[in-house]
């Protein structure tokens, strides 16, 4: 997976998420928190979801064939929408279950420290997670606005690791506002309620991430900037005059499909055509460097009067 990809973020996320559920699932055992169960559910999932993520990076590496002549870049997309179902069924439908449950049927918080003591590691692990998220997405957002990079990104890795750490750390405060009011009050209920609310916001972010992916999936276009790259690369004002119509197409993240129809001027041989193109498609390259299928094809421009 190249840089793009956010490798170092998923790693330090895997890691992270690793820990931090073993440490919850501890903590439920001794404890009986319903929310320590959902956190704990929580990060298994995010932690597969990281293997998700790497897998479907790896995969997307392998060479092109003739069954799939455009390489397998989107296989990067689909594994991130799977990502959004795992958290979407494992997190957030069992996490709703677990709080519906323990309201139905509450019981106090033994062993307290355990489950405030774990909540406090796990804030401060998944904290180190979302810094490196940060850090490796700034490389890339540019100008952009935090929504604007979420929702534009190419490469699906980041904000996936990004609105997961997020949701992680929202989902520990939770928790530990949920335990805490079991605690003080000695009614279990609230454990319920910190519970419900992990599953709400679990599925948000799922049904966020799902929205995204999937237009990934569906095929999008370059981003502006690179179009106009591309536009301002291709008319030379010698050979071809002007574009007719083009068509921009994300192969996956690091692979941009380019195909256009440009017109030349109708006294040009056809050597000087077939010249002009090539040229035309070592300046899109050097423009934009993921720009790697291109096709040109050269039209005679009919005004009309």
């Amino acid at each position: 997976m190249s840089a793009s990809g956010g490798t170092k973020a998923i790693v330090a996320a895997l890691v992270a998420n690793l820990a931090i559920a073993a440490s919850k699932f501890v903590a439920f055992v001794f404890s009986g928190s319903s929310s320590m169960l959902a956190e704990g559910v929580h990060s298994l999932a995010d932690s597969g979801n990281q293997g998700l993520l790497l897998l479907g990076g790896k995969k997307a590496q392998r060479e092109a064939t003739p069954q799939h002549p455009f390489g397998y870049g989107r296989e990067r997309y689909i594994y991130a929408f799977l990502v959004s179902i795992v958290l979407f069924s494992v997190g957030g439908m069992f996490a709703l279950y677990e709080g519906y449950e323990k309201i139905k049927h509450p019981h106090e918080i033994e062993a307290w420290y355990w489950p405030v003591g774990v909540l406090v590691f796990a804030i401060i692990a998944e904290s180190f997670s979302f810094r490196t998220a940060i850090k490796e997405s700034n490389e890339l957002r540019g100008s952009r606005s935090w929504k604007e990079f979420v929702r534009h990104a190419k490469a699906p890795e980041l904000p996936v690791v990004l609105l997961e750490d997020l949701g992680a750390l929202v989902g520990l405060i939770l928790a530990l506002a949920g335990v805490s009011l079991a605690i003080i009050t000695g009614d279990g209920v609230w454990d319920g309620i910190g519970t419900l609310c992990i599953g709400a916001l679990l599925i948000l972010i799922a049904i966020v991430l799902a929205a995204e992916t999937k237009s990934l999936l569906l095929g999008e276009a370059a981003g502006l900037d690179e179009v106009k790259k591309i536009e301002d690369a291709l008319v030379d004002d010698e050979t071809v005059t002007g574009i007719i119509h083009m068509r921009t197409l994300h192969l996956g993240p690091e692979e941009l499909l380019v195909a256009a129809k440009v017109a030349v001027r109708h006294d040009n041989t056809a050597a000087q055509v077939a010249a002009a193109i090539d040229a035309a498609e070592e300046r899109i390259r050097a423009a934009v460097p993921i720009a790697r299928v291109i096709y040109l094809e050269p039209d005679i421009l009919r005004e009309t009067v």
